[in-house]
């Protein structure tokens, strides 16, 4: 390794948006101690790969075991991403992966496009192929770990990073919402067992609405159903934001109510308290919103637990669904509070 000038350094995440915006802290510290960064995502996490503070370049490689819908593996893509890789020139390679992946793939083709270093957490033995077999602590949040690895690398965050999530500042989206303050219900995911079926959002924001909450609905460009959920209570952006314009829309919001998915921890990265319904498939304690005050609601106990079902396996979808309007209510009543006294800026868990 050369000690005579920072590397040119690659972080891969080859996940989704939410992951990648997870990734933010551990970006920044690497690029703290880099003369050059790029940010190798997959096709669902490169938007969100832009707004990173640090990142001189996204790339992004559709991975074949990566994804809801993974590309078959073919000949053609995989020379172009060695191509890319190689004339990228990078000195270092850290592979950021959640507990349940494996790193090694991703390192294989790093390793044959020339990266000289190569570091990663990884459970299965890597032979050849990781210069830091870093081992991760159990029960860590996914920032907390991408950190530790950064750390381990030789990356720690510069003095003055508080190691929060953290975006380019975002447009300014009055035009779309209205100057008057608001909560913004995001119903959607990307896993239908980690949100509220339609017709329970549609209650809840009826709910808020009736209680004298002004309500935005919010869904990516690839969701129609927002209309229902906003019906005559909201104010239906479904489909009418790019991500960054999301993330204005999120930063203006007084509290956010979001099942575990990207916007969640976009709230997060623009400051925005987040009333989570979180589905028990994967554990809290790894995804939950973080850095910001937040109050996780649902069954964290249900049987779905530590399933990573994608398709929720019980009648009536309980441990989201069975929310009640109640607790909505009184979740969102006290993140507001907690945004209105600066002075008091603790993470929240399950409880208030």
């Amino acid at each position: 390794m050369n000690r005579r000038r920072p590397p040119r350094t690659l972080v891969v995440r080859l996940d989704s948006a939410g992951d990648v915006l997870l990734a933010g802290p551990a970006v920044r510290a690497v690029a703290a101690g880099s003369a050059y960064t790029a940010l190798l995502c997959g096709p669902q996490g490169a938007a969100a790969g832009r707004l990173l503070p640090g990142v001189d370049e996204v790339l992004t490689y559709d991975a074949p075991w990566v994804g809801l819908e993974p590309p078959p593996v073919t000949r053609a893509a995989t020379r172009q991403l060695m191509d890319t890789l190689t004339a990228g020139r990078f000195d270092r390679a850290l592979v950021l992966v959640s507990y349940h992946q494996s790193p090694l793939p991703v390192a294989l083709l790093l390793r044959l496009a020339g990266v000289g270093w190569i570091a990663a957490d990884s459970e299965d033995y890597p032979g050849a192929l990781l210069d830091l077999r870093h081992r991760r602590l159990p029960h860590r949040h996914e920032v907390q770990a991408a950190l530790d690895l950064a750390a381990a690398s030789g990356f720690p965050l510069p003095p003055g990073d508080d190691g929060r999530l953290r975006v380019t500042p975002p447009p300014d989206t009055t035009h779309l919402t209205g100057p008057e303050p608001y909560v913004v219900v995001h119903p959607g995911a990307a896993v239908p067992a980690r949100a509220w079926s339609p017709g329970r959002a549609a209650r809840a924001v009826a709910a808020l609405s009736a209680e004298g909450y002004r309500v935005v609905v919010t869904g990516g460009r690839a969701e129609r159903r927002t209309a229902d959920v906003a019906g005559r209570h909201a104010l239906d952006l479904g489909g009418a934001t790019d991500l960054p314009q999301l993330a204005g829309v999120l930063a203006r919001a007084s509290v956010v109510v979001a099942g575990n998915t990207g916007p969640a921890h976009l709230a997060a990265a623009v400051g925005t308290p987040v009333v989570s319904l979180f589905a028990p498939v994967v554990p809290a304690e790894r995804w939950a919103p973080y850095g910001v005050p937040h109050i996780l609601l649902g069954d964290q106990r249900a049987a779905c637990a530590d399933t990573r079902a994608r398709h929720c396996p019980l009648p009536g979808h309980p441990c989201l669904d069975g929310i009640g309007d109640a607790e909505v209510l009184a979740a969102v009543a006290a993140l507001e509070d907690s945004r209105a006294d600066q002075g008091e800026q603790t993470e929240r868990g399950a409880a208030v």
